[in-house]
C-alpha cells in the first residue's frame, strides 16, 4: 500500500470518527445562547450586577438579540421578583449604551406577536400549563392552590398567559431562565423539580440538564450546583422508572 493511499485512509478514518462523535453529541450540549441565558438569569437572580454586566455582553456576542435579553430579564421577575428584574434591566440599559458608544450595532430582534386567541386569559394560561406538563390538569385544586385559590388564578392568567404566551422566547428558553433562577436562589426544591420535569417535556435532554448544573457550578457555586444535581438525579430516576 502506497504512502499516499495510507494517508487518504487515515484522513477518512479521522473524518468518520469525528462525524460519529458529532452525531453522538447532538442534543446533549447547550448552545452558546442557552448557556448565556443561564448565566444572565443566575447573576440577575442573585443580584451580582458586576458579573451580570459581562454576561450581558457575552450573551449579545453569542447571538441573543436585544429583545431576547430583555425578555429573559422580564420573565425572571416571576421567580426572583420585580427588584431583581428591574436592576437587571437597568444594568442591560447601561451595557447597551456602552456598546453603542463603541460603535457596536446590536440586533434588536422581533417583538412579541399579538395574541389572537379569543379565549379568556385563565383558559389560555391553563392550556399553556397543560402543554408544559404534558397532560391536562383536571380535578379539584389541592395544596397551595386550594389554600389560596387567588394565586392559582394569578399563575394561570398572568404567568402562563401574559408571560409564557409571548413568543420572543420559546418554552425551552423560558424554562432555562426559570430553573436558573430557582437553582440560584435555593430553598425552592419542589418548584425546581417540577420545572426540571417541564424542561424534559419541552425538548431539553438529560445531557443538556447535566450541563446546566455544570454551568450553575461555574457561575454561582458548588453548594447550589450540588443541590440542583440532587433534584435532577431524582427527576431522571423518576422518568426511567
Amino acid at each position: 500500500m502506497s504512502k499516499i493511499l495510507k494517508l487518504v485512509l487515515l484522513i477518512l478514518a479521522v473524518m468518520v470518527k469525528t462525524t460519529g462523535h458529532a452525531q453522538a453529541d447532538t442534543g446533549q450540549n447547550l448552545n452558546s445562547r442557552q448557556q448565556a441565558i443561564i448565566r444572565i438569569s443566575a447573576f440577575t437572580a442573585t443580584g451580582n450586577l458586576s458579573k451580570l454586566k459581562g454576561e450581558l455582553n457575552a450573551g449579545l456576542e453569542a447571538g441573543l438579540t436585544v429583545n431576547q435579553v430583555k425578555e429573559v430579564l422580564v420573565h425572571l421577575y416571576a421567580y426572583a421578583g420585580f427588584p431583581r428584574s428591574i436592576r437587571g434591566l437597568q444594568t442591560f440599559m447601561a451595557v447597551l449604551e456602552e456598546r453603542k458608544a463603541k460603535g457596536i450595532k446590536d440586533v434588536i430582534g422581533a417583538e412579541a406577536s399579538p395574541i389572537k386567541d379569543e379565549r379568556n386569559k385563565y383558559d389560555r394560561g391553563k392550556a399553556v400549563l397543560d402543554s408544559l406538563l404534558g397532560a391536562p390538569q383536571t380535578g379539584p385544586q389541592t395544596g397551595y392552590a386550594a389554600f389560596a385559590p387567588v394565586i392559582e388564578v394569578f399563575l394561570k392568567e398572568h404567568l402562563f398567559a401574559d408571560v409564557f404566551e409571548r413568543d420572543v422566547l420559546g418554552y425551552a428558553e423560558r424554562e432555562l431562565v426559570t430553573i436558573s433562577v430557582l437553582s440560584s436562589i435555593g430553598g425552592v426544591e419542589p418548584m425546581l423539580k417540577a420545572h426540571l420535569n417541564i424542561c424534559l417535556n419541552v425538548g431539553l435532554t438529560p445531557g443538556q440538564l447535566q450541563q446546566f448544573v455544570r454551568v450553575i457550578k461555574s457561575t454561582i457555586g458548588d453548594k447550589e450546583a450540588k443541590a440542583s444535581q440532587a433534584i435532577l438525579d431524582e427527576v431522571i430516576k423518576g422518568r426511567q422508572q
